[in-house]
């Protein structure tokens, strides 16, 4: 077995903080200027790009912090907040961006590679080691200093190789299907908003005014909970959440179509499972981000799961709702419809208002939506579908996908897997 040594972080790369905006700074929304790499931009993704997200530094603010900026293939690792642990490459569109002080820039010398450091930081041993590395209980944060000690087992750098080339493979097939998914989504939007928005097919019908402004006659209003549908968040076991069972999914998880933060997930006990009676996903039911976060500031977000992504059996909790309109391709078209100014700007409202921010069953029954009586609508949901089924199966395949880059690592560590065995069997 080739040997494996063991470095210091701190022996085999650069590890620089961040900084802090000066006191009275504002980012601004200006893309011509410099992009600020906050805690809050880090995703699950292994490189970072540039997103609608970002916010910016104008040239003066720049001139001031130019020295804690990130250069495309440096890692990131936050150390701070809920994202504590989470690492990450800088993507060529972030080169030159000034980045925060709740995160550190590591960027390897020698012995070890800038790829081979950030896998090792993302397997399970190394997000073990961060994790024995972080300090506080109120507030958590990882120390400079204690990830200079993280230590890291790496082989000769001709393995190291190898071993990113097999990872960075898997890496690109999931990205590639994170890309189908975003363009099948774009392409769905982009006909709701051709067909329910714009009304782009009915130009040449009549109009008549209505509560969601000017729509074409032949469309029927009605109320959510005047049509058929159901409508329930979930339950929390005596005790809460447990470490293992049945998947329970908060409103943490409910982000948008296809994604889904695994090291997130809460589980309730099996036997709890077997014998409630709320919140059991079936696949294909609307889930909406139902209650929490900062006095006064609500904003619902919503996803679908099904076909056994994220998981084949699971429920929701009490902090999301679970609203079936009792037909797949219509709650796929309410997906791409709550999200419209009109039904946004209805729950921000009422859902901000609340003592504990967020929305109750009548809030939700209380919406308008088009009556799914109407033909497009029914088209609309043939239409995208099959869009959401692939979107889905692509899902399950980067969880699969992911799970196996995961291990490979631990198993070529420990020696139950060589090398050469891997490489054999995907040139296969």
């Amino acid at each position: 077995m080739e040997e494996w040594k063991e470095y210091r972080l701190g022996d085999v790369a650069i590890i620089k903080g961040g900084k802090r905006l000066p006191k009275g700074i504002e980012l601004i929304s200006n893309p011509n200027t410099h992009p600020y790499i906050r805690i809050s931009d880090m995703y699950v993704n292994k490189t970072m790009e540039l997103t609608s997200s970002y916010r910016y530094v104008d040239n003066n603010t720049f001139n001031k912090i130019k020295n804690y900026i990130v250069n495309s293939g440096d890692i990131i690792l936050a150390i701070v907040g809920n994202t504590i642990g989470l690492v990450a490459i800088i993507g060529k569109s972030l080169n030159n961006a000034n980045l925060t002080e709740n995160c550190v820039k590591i960027i390897a010398n020698k012995e070890v590679s800038q790829e081979y450091i950030y896998y090792y930081l993302t397997s399970i041993y190394g997000q073990n080691k961060i994790k024995k590395s972080i300090v506080g209980a109120a507030q958590p944060k990882l120390p400079i200093k204690n990830i200079i000690s993280i230590t890291i087992s790496a082989p000769s750098k001709e393995l190291q190789e190898r071993t990113t080339n097999i990872l960075s493979s898997l890496d690109d097939k999931i990205e590639l299907n994170r890309r189908i998914n975003e363009n099948l989504e774009q392409q769905a939007q982009a006909l709701f908003k051709s067909w329910f928005v714009d009304f782009e097919p009915f130009k040449d019908g009549k109009f008549v005014d209505s509560e969601l402004g000017m729509i074409p006659e032949r469309f029927n209003i009605k109320y959510i909970g005047d049509i058929p549908h159901t409508i329930e968040s979930g339950r929390r076991p005596k005790g809460g959440a447990t470490d293992k069972g049945v998947p329970s999914i908060g409103a943490e998880n409910i982000k948008g179509l296809g994604v889904y933060d695994y090291s997130k997930t809460k589980y309730i006990p099996k036997e709890f499972a077997l014998t409630t009676n709320r919140g059991k996903i079936n696949g294909y039911e609307l889930l909406i981000y139902k209650d929490g976060g900062k006095p006064g500031y609500f904003i619902p977000n919503y996803t679908i799961f099904g076909d056994g992504f994220p998981f084949e059996n699971m429920f929701i909790n009490e902090h999301v709702f679970k609203l079936d309109l009792l037909n797949k391709e219509y709650n796929i078209f309410a997906y791409f419809y709550m999200q419209t100014p009109f039904i946004m700007n209805q729950l921000n409202s009422i859902g901000g208002k609340a003592a504990i921010p967020g929305i109750n069953t009548k809030d939700v029954e209380s919406l308008p939506i088009f009556s799914y009586e109407n033909n497009k609508i029914k088209e609309f949901g043939n239409i995208v579908l099959p869009m959401i089924k692939r979107i889905l199966k692509n899902c399950r395949e980067n969880s699969r996908l992911a799970q196996l880059r995961d291990t490979l690592l631990l198993k070529l560590m420990s020696g139950e897997l060589k090398l050469s065995e891997i490489e054999t069997k995907l040139d296969e």
